[in-house]
């Protein structure tokens, strides 16, 4: 693995364990709509995801994965902005030039 995907990877790995408290966490309309409890376990799903493949990884940057809540199938997502969430980061494994949001949605919202 490059120096530049293994940086990215540790970042995102870094900011998904840390949880909502370390910046942009988005759930949607069908998250939301399935309660607070339902949510914060959602949440601790995605925090604690380790199973990663080449098959749900292929550019080995742990921005992308799925998981099972209470029956229900979640993915989630990590993309990169620029710090005026205007434009996709320059340069995601420069964590001072960008911001990470993490987007946790129903299989079926895709």
């Amino acid at each position: 693995m490059s120096r530049f995907r293994q940086r990215v990877c540790d970042l995102n790995d870094s900011f998904r364990k840390r949880g909502p408290g370390s910046g942009g966490w988005l759930v949607t309309a069908g998250v939301q709509s399935l309660g607070s409890a339902f949510i914060a376990q959602a949440i601790q799903a995605v925090a604690a995801f380790n199973v990663f493949s080449a098959d749900n990884d292929p550019h080995g940057e742990h921005d992308f994965g799925s998981t099972l809540v209470t029956g229900q199938q979640l993915f989630w997502k990590i993309d990169y902005y620029d710090l005026e969430l205007a434009f996709g980061s320059p340069d995601p494994s420069d964590p001072d030039i960008t911001l990470r949001v993490l987007t946790i949605m129903l299989a079926s919202e895709y």
